[in-house]
């Protein structure tokens, strides 16, 4: 049996109006072409659905059984259809997204409420974490796009670099560095202790790769900003920090300084898989996130 959409529309109509010439109407088509419409119907079920009057009809007994089937067809039809349409058109999905946590807390929140108000149909999850990490989730396929730090093991990756992040130097207000007019040097941060971050974190590679002879002497390795800047306050060591996680370090207990050398960068990147087109709520967001750091840059 192969009944069409067509002719189940075709049917519900008749059945709403009892009769065929307004039904006919009603799905734009000509009396003679909805009455053959019906008539193939009903030749493909076996089956009368209709008792005809000289001016209505009246639905069968079996066209009764059968107006459940049909509506509850069409429903469902209608509802998956429309659930397409909306994924198509980007109304509904879902957008996930992971970043590095100084990235999520500082470029995110605007870019999300900015995203949820022109996209309230759109579920959006953000997985912060480690820049390896995040590469790893985008590399096996488990979110969207990523902003990390890359290196050699983001080989199958697109990138775009967005931001190259100055590297800075935290500690008490009550410090000899943090009096000093000078910006202060690599050889002048290797003399004290420092709270260094675990050497599997983006700003422990890059404060390693910038130090080179320049022998640091690691008190304590932590993970979290927080952690790190508690450990200053209470006089443990120094740490070294990037801009964008300055802001869990503006405080009068805690000085910042800037550093002399140039090149004591890190560069942040937004990552796609390569060949692989992103949905179109996804390339909403991700245009979202570069126009944000764009303006971020013109600001400053």
């Amino acid at each position: 049996m192969n009944l069409s959409t067509r002719q189940l529309r075709a049917f519900v109509s008749a059945a709403d109006h009892q009769n065929f010439t307004r039904a006919a109407a009603e799905i734009g088509l000509s009396q003679p072409a909805f009455s053959a419409l019906i008539k193939s119907l009903e030749e493909e079920l076996g089956a009368q659905l209709f008792v005809r009057n000289t001016r209505n009809i009246e639905l069968s007994a079996f066209g009764k059984l059968f107006e459940s089937f049909a509506r509850r067809s069409l429903y469902e039809t209608d509802t998956a259809l429309q659930h397409l349409q909306d994924y198509a058109a980007g109304r509904i999905g879902t957008v996930q997204v992971a970043a590095l946590p100084s990235v999520a807390a500082s470029w995110l929140p605007p870019v999300f409420r900015q995203f949820r108000a022109q996209y309230p149909g759109v579920t959006t999850v953000l997985r912060d974490g480690m820049s390896q990490e995040c590469v790893e989730l985008l590399s096996n396929g488990e979110i969207d796009f990523a902003i990390a730090t890359v290196d050699h093991y983001a080989a199958k990756l697109e990138r775009q670099l967005l931001w190259q992040d100055q590297l800075h130097l935290i500690c008490p207000p009550d410090h000899p560095l943090a009096r000093q007019r000078k910006r202060v040097t690599l050889e002048q941060i290797a003399q004290y202790p420092i709270v260094n971050f675990v050497s599997h974190s983006s700003v422990r590679q890059r404060v390693d790769a910038a130090f080179g002879p320049h022998t640091l002497n690691t008190v304590l390795e932590v993970e979290h900003l927080a952690t790190a800047s508690a450990m200053v306050e209470s006089g443990v060591g120094l740490t070294i920090v990037p801009t964008l996680t300055l802001y869990q370090f503006r405080r009068p207990t805690l000085t910042i300084r800037a550093i002399e050398d140039n090149s004591f960068k890190r560069e942040v990147f937004v990552l796609t898989r390569k060949n692989r087109q992103l949905s179109r709520p996804a390339r909403a967001m991700f245009d979202m996130v570069t126009a944000h750091v764009a303006g971020l840059k013109h600001d400053g």
